[in-house]
């Protein structure tokens, strides 16, 4: 009977280790993400987060226009002026702080301005809280992007 219950604490002990492995591979930011539009509530674009050396970035894979919208960064400066918003890369810099990504950058394709920037992944790895700011990070703004894959 003591063996029994030794194997059952054995096995609940492998088991909750590789819920947990698996919940934090869950919890990484790398993957396809899509952006939500702060005030009308639709799809911005996908954004694909890849790490590197332990720096994250993200690129625009896909975006959806109004009728009215450029697909090129009009306000954006230097070599990024005009260039197409397929394919840029938004965000970067980023390094893993504990439970958040810090230390990183964020393009604002619509302005051209580049903010700081942090995201923290939330509800088991399924939502990006991203959060943009000049200076302190309480002076910014958070939006929430979904994930896709």
């Amino acid at each position: 009977m003591r063996i029994l219950k030794q194997s059952a604490v054995f096995a609940l002990t492998v088991v909750a280790s590789l819920s947990s492995a698996a919940w934090a591979d869950n919890a990484s930011p790398v993957g396809l993400w899509r952006n939500i539009d702060d005030v009308s509530g639709k799809p911005r674009a996908l954004i694909r987060i890849t790490e590197s050396n332990g720096t994250l970035q993200g690129k625009i894979e896909k975006v959806f226009l109004a009728p009215n919208e450029s697909p090129t960064c009009t306000k954006c400066d230097g070599a990024l002026k005009n260039a197409p918003v397929i394919g840029l890369v938004i965000l970067s810099g980023l390094k893993k702080d504990g439970a958040e990504y810090t230390g990183g950058r964020i393009l604002d394709p619509d302005s051209g301005k580049v903010y700081s920037s942090k995201i923290q992944p939330t509800k088991g790895g399924n939502k990006l809280n991203v959060r943009d700011y000049i200076g302190v990070s309480m002076l910014g703004r958070s939006q929430i992007w979904v994930r896709q894959e």
